[in-house]
């Protein structure tokens, strides 16, 4: 088996990359900084650092969208530079597993390999894992028996429902719901009620200090936006309820789905689920409470793993590692477009 060996985490909001025998070696920002559609002004948390604020040449962008490729021309070039900053410029002849989400089409898949083997890496082939797969083997659980596993990756645009046996996925769902659409409600919510602007990234941070699957004790932080009525700069204190309001309906919108996936799950697999509990991962899985919300709701122990954002990068990282996993992931080899040789 080759050491040069890289696993990469292509999320909406984060890109992580895990390199074999060193873990984590990248964690930044999914963002790129273009100016005047050409120059490469900064990626990563650097580039997140002028989202909002850049003058109209520079163009800031998230190339990851609803957990597949958008822009992948820029996503091309995000990799790139992540990857020679990484490896010092020279990654040649190794192989790079990338995850992908279970419920898209062979062609959004395909634009994984692709991005990967048009980008500067010189790769002899790219492996595909599913999430899930990768998210349960960051959660520490183990799919490859016959006992069934429930995960929830709840992700920046995407949550992802999904029953794990024997090492393959016997049901999954993804929709349209996750940490992203939190904070839009959020905006959206501020706006409506207080006539205040606010941007993204201030939406995000009111999300992180104050949501709450419940109402309890009130709390509140002060942001900075601008009023929609006079245009000028204005300080207003958000409050936890208000917050709850605003990502109720969504958190709703994902334990109904968890509800639906039950219902469809086979019995013999429903009792392991009732012994194991279900296991959520995902940035978004850190919110207060989600857990027993999600427990009341089921009547089924619901368990957050550790460190639930680097869930995925770490599964991959398991497959790397651990040659009995490496049956887990499937390599495309840069002369062949055919699917199906595994990892050894």
């Amino acid at each position: 088996m080759t050491n040069k060996l890289l696993g990469i985490d292509l999320g909406t909001s984060t890109l992580k990359i895990y390199k074999k025998g060193s873990q984590i070696v990248f964690d930044e920002k999914n963002v790129i900084a273009i100016e005047n559609k050409k120059k490469v002004m900064a990626f990563g948390d650097e580039a997140y650092d002028m989202l909002e604020k850049a003058p109209r040449s520079i163009d800031v962008s998230y190339p990851v969208r609803n957990g597949v490729i958008a822009d992948i021309a820029n996503m091309e070039t995000l990799i790139g530079c992540a990857l020679k900053q990484v490896q010092k410029g020279n990654f040649r002849s190794g192989y790079i597993l990338v995850a992908v989400p279970t419920d898209i089409t062979q062609v959004e898949k395909k634009a994984f390999y692709d991005l990967i083997m048009n980008s500067a890496a010189k790769v002899k082939g790219v492996g595909v894992v599913e999430k899930p797969i990768a998210a349960a083997l960051g959660a520490g659980l183990d799919i490859t028996s016959a006992n069934g596993v429930m995960t929830v990756d709840i992700g920046a645009d995407t949550t992802e429902i999904s029953i794990m046996s024997l090492g393959g996925i016997v049901i999954s769902k993804l929709i349209p719901v996750g940490g992203s659409k939190l904070d839009e409600s959020i905006k959206v919510y501020v706006k409506k009620k207080y006539n205040l602007l606010i941007g993204d990234k201030t939406a995000e941070h009111i999300k992180k200090q104050l949501a709450n699957a419940f109402e309890e004790e009130e709390q509140s932080v002060s942001v900075y936006g601008r009023d929609v009525v006079t245009g000028l700069p204005k300080e207003m204190e958000i409050s936890s309820s208000m917050v709850h309001e605003a990502i109720i309906e969504y958190i709703n919108i994902i334990i109904d789905s968890i509800k639906m996936i039950l219902e469809k799950t086979p019995p013999e697999i429903s009792s392991d689920i009732i012994d194991s509990g279900i296991y959520l991962t995902g940035g978004s899985a850190s919110i207060k409470n989600l857990d027993q919300l999600i427990s009341r709701e089921t009547e089924l122990q619901v368990n957050v793993a550790n460190n639930p954002e680097d869930a995925v990068i770490n599964g991959l990282g398991a497959i790397i590692e651990d040659a009995n996993l490496k049956t887990l992931s499937t390599i495309v080899t840069s002369s062949s477009n055919a699917m199906g040789r595994r990892l050894r």
